[in-house]
């Protein structure tokens, strides 16, 4: 294993810089279409600006929306928007009736006001009584007169599939009501047709070959089957549910960037200085080794940029912060090591096992330090507003990368280096000459033995 890690960093440290430096990368996630996305940095509305949508919340079934109805459709908003790739959306409440969307970076405005207006309201409809004795995919359906056997609440689950023609198609699982009413009537009604509704439009009218009672389905998008786009707009909305009640766009706007230029240049300027003195200092109080750190955290940046492109991560200014604030902790992590180091080496141990009792001995604490910060981020993630999980995500990534370079990279270059002649003086290590050279020799000798390095 330890021959295999330089190899690792290496291939790691490559497969970085391809990611962060040259154009035209892709990858087969992130983007909304669902073709191959562009790997690019994402910045946030304070940094970018975007896209803003104003919706107005409609009375539905003679009842007006109540403030417990906005905050439900906002909600479902929310998830609905961070779920096909764009990160950190503002979605606010305004007065009685308005929701605020706004969005950053957004490179296909249409696909998610088509998404986010949608009502979502997914019916399962018999085709029986007064019902058109034909049905086909995207016709009208008036609910009136073909009452829904259950609706897209009885949903447990859905993801994306394939038909028996292998054509793209939409899996669902049923509740357990849901799925007892669908095997009541599939198993009387064999060689009949049966709708699928959603928004009063039908979205697939199979014919019942035989009784569904596993509570399992599919829906189809009937000969040409769904596009990814559509069979990925229709998981998102089975997911995250219905609207209460329709919305309407009201108005649309592209906005800019809340900081500006200036600001976000300031706040560069401002990082660049805190970790360059950070750099400073190691290598002014621990010479070598912090050289070797300030090189890790350079590798450290590489992968942290590279894994922000992959996912996407939208970096606002909580983001920018939440790196700078993992920097500091790689760096806390290299300073107990070498501090642990520096007191091996005073107890008289070769240089070569001081740095690996170094590590072991640091990795307790390092080890409660980063879980001790997981579990902070990860508890501002899950119940923070999107601007605070941002920050948290941000953090949670930069804290796992911190602890394998400072770990593993940092600890990899000193073995390397410290087996070389010209590594194995005391200065090189902030150590005096007398404590690096001279050790007590057991009880009983006389003299001073010189250490073997």
């Amino acid at each position: 294993m330890r021959r295999a890690l330089p190899f690792l960093i290496a291939v790691l440290g490559l497969a970085a810089l391809v990611v962060d430096f040259v154009p035209g990368v892709r990858v087969p996630w992130g983007d909304p279409t669902g073709d191959w996305r562009v790997l690019e940095t994402k910045l946030g509305l304070d940094l970018e600006g975007g896209l803003r949508v104003e919706y107005q919340a409609l009375p539905a079934e003679g009842r007006q929306p109540g403030q417990a109805d906005l905050n439900v459709i906002r909600d479902i908003v929310e998830r609905r928007v961070n779920a096909i790739g764009v990160a950190e959306p503002v979605v606010v409440t305004q007065g009685t009736d308005r929701i605020v969307v706004e969005i950053p970076g957004v490179s296909d405005p249409e696909a998610v006001r088509k998404l986010v207006g949608q009502t979502g309201k997914l019916e399962f409809v018999p085709i029986e009584g007064s019902c058109p004795t034909t049905i086909q995919d995207g016709m009208t359906l008036d609910l009136t007169t073909c009452p829904p056997l259950f609706g897209g609440e009885e949903i447990a689950s859905a993801s994306l599939g394939t038909d028996q023609l292998g054509q793209r198609a939409v899996d669902f699982t049923l509740k357990s009501e849901g799925a007892r009413l669908f095997a009541e009537y599939t198993s009387k009604n064999v060689g009949r047709q049966f709708a699928i509704v959603l928004d009063n439009v039908v979205i697939s009218a199979p014919v019942i070959r035989s009784p569904i009672t596993g509570g399992q389905g599919q829906i189809t998008g009937g000969g040409a089957g769904f596009t990814l786009a559509e069979a990925t707009n229709l998981v998102t909305v089975l997911r995250y549910g219905s609207l209460p009640f329709p919305i309407q766009e009201v108005s649309i706007e592209q906005i800019a960037p809340t900081l500006g230029e200036q600001f976000l240049r300031q706040s560069i300027v401002a990082a660049v200085i805190g970790i360059g003195l950070v750099f400073v200092f190691m290598l002014v109080h621990y010479r070598l080794p912090g050289l070797l750190a300030g090189l890790a955290l350079l590798y450290y940046a590489l992968l942290v940029l590279a894994v922000f492109r992959l996912v996407p991560v939208t970096l606002t200014l909580a983001g920018i912060a939440g790196f700078v604030l993992s920097v500091g902790m790689a760096v806390d992590a290299n300073i107990l090591i070498f501090e642990r180091t520096k007191e091996e080496v005073r107890a008289g141990k070769s240089l070569t096992a001081a740095i690996e009792a170094g590590f072991s001995r640091a990795w307790n604490s390092i080890l409660d330090s980063n879980v001790s910060s997981l579990i902070t981020a990860f508890i501002l993630f899950w119940f923070g507003s999107s601007v605070i999980r941002g920050f948290a995500l941000v953090l949670m990534i930069g804290v796992l990368i911190s602890m394998f370079t400072a770990i593993t990279v940092t600890r990899t270059i000193l073995r390397f280096v410290v087996a070389r002649d010209w590594a194995r003086r005391a200065s090189l290590y902030g150590v005096s000459e007398a404590e690096f050279v001279a050790r007590p020799l057991p009880r009983g000798t006389k003299g001073e033995a010189r250490s073997r390095v």
